[in-house]
């Protein structure tokens, strides 16, 4: 039931998420809302960047196989955390010294800290498997959030009030957090220096192939809108924007619940019988939903387009869903399970050549297609589609490399 609490909190973010921003969008003037959705695009990219290599090296080197190891990588992820909310001060700085408005740069460089320490916070709540701790707190946040901005847009009907609203709903939340699960926790040591070299190492990796990965469906549209043009590439760029989120959201939840469990498990008992379980358990899960999702949009593309899209990129849009469905059904499975086994095992290279190997043969096939078939979006999709199945070729190999038992009935 923690699972399910923890899957559920998940979607509930995600819901949460999407009506504040439709709310935000009444509530302000468009060229207010144009700044905050720059404002909010920007902090998400520098907590990302500031703190995104400790998340990284926190699922899978946190809390270790033993309570003294929990420690140890405890105190390692606070000094991270505090060295990377320094940089992202100095970064802010820069940022208000480059012309960036002051108000906008303090607020922003507070959003980065905070979005990225409550984060890594709600990470080390998964991985420990606190997982009610972890869905409540996670729930908690998404509603004081926003709450808290769509107050400040009410009030000063303006980016900057909103922006003001979102940090302190970060402040409220962190009160509440520090009172309920204690934050991070003890005082502050300055960990091992091989210990950091660790986290850094992996934590670094991991995020590039991240965001490896994220540039994959960028050059698929760009690649549409160069052969295509604006007005003849936007139907296709609706769908990939629209119709690989639900594969994403699945993937993401099911992992956020499942994953830790599996790394616990395989940093005490890697050879035993119960990970194998656990491990084809995950898998099955995996894959199972992720195709009964792709399913589902299949089922109700035709009358949803009717009543989302507009009449304009109704055909293009069409023309498009059943091979964005694939690539996005493909990806989901290739980008989160299966490079599993090189996490656990910590096998870096390969990590970066499977991210390597999405990106450009997803792209690369899209434009052989095109100069081998003609220059239509189904034509460049499905060239993205056999991309997409040709690059999940090495993570097949890969997965093989560790034994798990997949359970075949439901």
């Amino acid at each position: 039931m923690a699972q399910l609490a923890a899957v559920a909190a998940y979607f509930f973010q995600a819901a949460v998420a999407l009506g504040l921003v439709l709310a935000v969008s009444r509530v302000l003037p468009a060229a207010e809302f144009t700044v905050y959705s720059f404002f909010i695009a920007i902090g998400q990219f520098a907590a990302i960047a500031g703190f995104e290599w400790l998340r990284s090296a926190c699922s899978r080197f946190y809390p270790g196989s033993s309570a003294e190891s929990e420690m140890a990588e405890r105190e390692a992820l606070r000094f991270g955390a505090l060295a990377s909310a320094a940089l992202t001060a100095c970064a802010g700085v820069a940022a208000w010294g480059a012309g960036l408005p002051a108000p906008l740069a303090m607020l922003g460089t507070c959003v980065a800290i905070f979005q990225g320490a409550t984060d890594l916070h709600l990470t080390m709540l998964r991985f420990r498997l606190a997982f009610r701790a972890f869905s409540w707190l996670q729930s908690l946040r998404s509603i004081v959030a926003a709450f808290a901005t769509l107050t400040g847009a009410v009030i000063g009907q303006s980016a900057v009030w909103a922006a003001m609203g979102l940090v302190a709903g970060y402040v409220t939340y962190v009160a509440i957090a520090l009172v309920v699960a204690g934050g991070f926790g003890g005082g502050l040591r300055r960990p091992p220096l091989a210990l950091m070299r660790r986290h850094l190492a992996y934590g670094s990796v991991a995020t590039g192939a991240s965001m490896a990965s994220l540039l994959a469906p960028i050059g698929l549209k760009a690649i549409l809108t160069a052969v295509l043009g604006g007005p003849g590439a936007a139907g296709a760029l609706l769908a990939i924007d629209l119709l690989q989120r639900p594969a994403i959201m699945i993937v993401q939840a099911v992992q956020g619940a499942c994953y830790p469990q599996i790394v616990h498990l395989y940093d005490r008992a890697p050879a035993s019988q119960r990970f194998a379980r656990r491990l084809g358990q995950y898998y099955g899960l995996q894959t199972g939903l992720t195709l009964m999702t792709a399913a589902g949009i299949v089922a109700v593309l035709g009358p949803a387009t009717l009543w989302l899209v507009s009449a304009e990129l109704q055909p293009g849009f069409l023309r498009a869903a059943p091979f964005v469905v694939a690539i996005a059904a493909i990806r989901a499975v290739s980008q989160t399970m299966l490079p599993t086994p090189a996490y656990l095992k910590r096998r870096l290279r390969m990590i970066v050549i499977l991210a390597l190997a999405d990106c450009l043969l997803l792209n690369f096939a899209a434009a052989t297609a095109m100069l081998l078939l003609g220059r239509g979006d189904a034509v460049l999709l499905a060239g993205a589609v056999a991309g997409a199945a040709l690059a999940a070729l090495p993570g097949l190999a890969v997965l093989r490399s560790l034994p798990f038992h997949l359970p075949w009935l439901p």
